[in-house]
């Protein structure tokens, strides 16, 4: 079980990098962050797969707090795209 959960955690971090090509070259700086919120993603995902197969205990507090950071991002993002208020949106 500890080898399939590692090539799992190795596939994640092989889609994360496949990803890392749209941070790089995204057309728009949205684009850029929601790749960097798969980025982040993944990255929880592989760390709690590693954790898993190694029995290491307090990933899943770090996981926990990256997931939290992940989704301050995202309403960040949202926050400072959004049309100014009083503006119909074109």
């Amino acid at each position: 079980m500890t080898e399939f959960l590692l090539a799992a955690a190795g596939f994640v971090l092989l889609t994360v990098a496949v990803g890392l090509l749209r941070v790089l070259g995204g057309p728009g700086n949205v684009d850029r962050t929601m790749a960097a919120q798969l980025l982040g993603t993944g990255g929880i995902a592989a760390l709690l797969l590693v954790a898993a197969a190694t029995g290491v205990r307090g990933a899943e507090d770090v996981a926990l707090g990256l997931a939290l950071l992940a989704a301050f991002a995202a309403v960040a993002l949202t926050n400072s795209a959004a049309p100014p208020e009083g503006r119909d949106p074109e």
